[in-house]
């Protein structure tokens, strides 16, 4: 079958998950920062399984109305299949049950695929941080959706 399946993350995934997070960033997360959003009392982390394969996770942080997205990768041999869109409906429906109202996010200024998907989901500007981004430095944009 090749149907993606969307799941809670647990302990067992991060060594898959950290090959993905290596493979898709220049300053990976480390194995303590999955784990310690994996038992967070405000933390969603979420897996796509595909045929067995983890081929993409999301890590959210939500406090009070507030979500905000702090990872979210796919696979580079799996990208292009709607994994990211569907682990970001995931976790909007969930943030809608917590109460939340607004969910922000920031993406590197250069990364046009990540903001076009971003805005197909219905996340508009909402300011710069400069210099937010290390190895390169880079600027993010700032994105908010409200729920």
């Amino acid at each position: 079958m090749n149907t993606v399946y969307i799941r809670e993350m647990y302990p067992d995934d991060v060594d898959e998950v950290l090959e993905i997070e290596r493979q898709c960033f220049t300053m990976p997360w480390s194995d303590t920062s999955f784990r310690s959003e994996i038992y967070g009392r405000h933390s969603i982390t979420r897996v796509a399984e595909l045929n067995g394969i983890i081929v993409g996770y999301i890590c959210i942080k939500h406090v009070a109305d507030e979500g905000h997205l702090l990872d979210l990768a796919v696979h580079p041999d799996y990208r292009k299949r709607g994994i990211a869109k569907m682990l970001l409906a995931d976790v909007i429906e969930e943030l809608r049950l917590c109460g939340c109202r607004f969910f922000y996010l920031e993406v590197r200024i250069s990364n046009r695929a990540a903001k076009k998907l971003y805005e197909t989901l219905g996340f508009r500007t909402a300011g710069t941080r400069k210099g937010y981004y290390m190895n390169p430095v880079e600027d993010a944009v700032l994105m908010m959706r409200e729920l």
